[in-house]
C-alpha cells in the first residue's frame, strides 16, 4: 500500500514513486528516460506499431532488441530488429519471416540461454519459437499455450528462469469490466511443453476508460511481475498507459509453480500520449525498453529504468 506519492513529469512520462517502503516492499527506482532521450519513432502508420519487445543483446551503451508487429495480412512486416545507440536515431530493420506466417503477434520474449532464439505469441494463443539468422527469422516450432479460452485476446508473454525452472507467463488482456487474466506454468525448452498452468485475474486501477488491463507482462528472475496497461479509445487515441508491480511467481519446494496477483497493484509509472504494448528488460539491470503501438501514429520506443535486476 502506498502511503505517499510524488508526481514527477519527465519528458512526457508522469512518475509515481513511494517515499517509504519496508525492506520486503522496496520498489525499484522510478521510471526515467536514460541518456536524455525521449520517445523515438520506429515506424509510421498503423502497420508500424510495436506490440512486443525482447532484448537480443547489449554492448556497453548499445542495445539491440527485436519487436513484433500485430499485422494480419500477407506482405506486412511481422518482426523488426531495432538498434538503440546513444545520441542517434534508432536503427530499424524489418526481418523476413520464414515459415508459417502468424496473424496478430502481440508479444515476444527471449528464450533463456539460447542466443537469438525467441518465443512470439499471437493473440489467439499460438506461440512461435523462432531463431534470428541475420535478416530473417526462421520458425523452429509452433505450439498452443495450455488452457487458452477461445474468446481470450492474449497480449502479454514472458520467459524467465525462476528458482532454477524456466517459467512462462502469459496474459489475456481483458477489456473494461472484464479483468485481464495472468497465467503461469513451467516451460520445457527441450520440447516446448508446459507444466500445469495456474491463473489469476488482474484489474488495473489506471487507466480507467477504454481499458486493456494487460497489454504486456515481464517476469524478473526473482519472480516479480511487471504489467503494462493501456487506454485505447480508437486508432487516433488519445492514448494513456501505466506500469504496475502486479504480483509474483514462486516455485515451491516440490517444484510447483505458484502465482500471486495483487488486488491493489503498486503503480510504477504512468505514460501519457502512448499506448504501451511492449516491455523488455536488460538482464541484471533496472534498464528496460518501452514500446508503443499508437495505431495511426505508428510505433515508438523509449529507454527507461523500470525493471528488476
Amino acid at each position: 500500500m502506498i502511503k505517499k506519492a510524488i508526481g514527477v513529469a519527465v519528458v512526457g512520462v508522469a512518475l509515481l514513486a513511494p517515499t517509504t517502503a519496508t525492506a520486503q516492499e522496496r520498489r525499484p527506482a522510478p521510471v526515467a528516460h536514460l541518456g536524455g532521450t525521449d520517445w523515438q519513432r520506429v515506424g509510421d502508420g498503423i502497420t508500424a506499431g510495436i506490440s512486443g519487445l525482447a532484448v537480443e543483446g547489449r554492448h556497453g551503451a548499445a542495445i539491440d532488441v527485436v519487436g513484433v508487429r500485430d499485422n494480419k495480412k500477407p506482405g506486412q512486416n511481422r518482426l523488426v530488429a531495432i538498434g538503440l545507440r546513444p545520441g542517434a536515431a534508432p536503427r530499424v530493420r524489418p526481418l523476413d519471416w520464414v515459415g508459417e506466417l502468424p496473424v496478430d503477434l502481440e508479444a515476444i520474449d527471449a528464450v533463456p540461454g539460447r542466443p537469438h532464439e525467441f518465443v512470439a505469441l499471437a493473440s489467439g494463443g499460438t506461440a512461435y519459437r523462432v531463431v534470428r539468422e541475420k535478416d530473417t527469422v526462421r520458425v523452429l516450432a509452433a505450439f498452443r499455450l495450455p488452457g487458452i479460452s477461445p474468446d481470450a485476446n492474449n497480449e502479454g508473454f514472458a520467459l524467465s528462469v525462476v528458482h532454477g525452472k524456466t517459467v512462462a507467463v502469459w496474459a489475456d488482456r481483458g477489456q473494461d469490466d472484464r479483468p485481464g487474466t495472468l497465467s503461469a506454468a513451467e516451460w520445457n525448452p527441450a520440447d516446448n511443453s508446459f507444466g500445469k498452468p495456474v491463473s489469476a485475474e488482474f484489474r488495473t486501477p489506471y487507466p480507467t476508460e477504454h481499458v486493456r488491463h494487460v497489454s504486456d507482462v515481464k517476469l524478473a528472475a526473482d519472480g516479480r511481475l511487471t504489467v503494462s496497461s493501456a487506454s485505447d479509445p480508437g486508432d487516433d487515441g488519445p492514448f494513456a498507459s501505466a506500469l504496475h508491480d502486479a504480483g509474483r511467481v514462486t516455485v515451491s519446494r516440490d517444484g510447483r509453480v505458484r502465482l500471486t496477483v495483487s488486488d491493489r497493484p503498486h503503480r510504477l509509472a504512468t505514460v501519457s500520449g502512448h499506448k504501451v504494448e511492449a516491455l523488455a528488460c536488460l538482464p541484471g539491470s533496472r534498464d528496460g525498453i518501452l514500446g508503443s503501438d499508437d495505431e495511426n501514429a505508428g510505433g515508438s520506443v523509449a529507454v527507461a529504468a523500470f525493471c528488476r535486476p
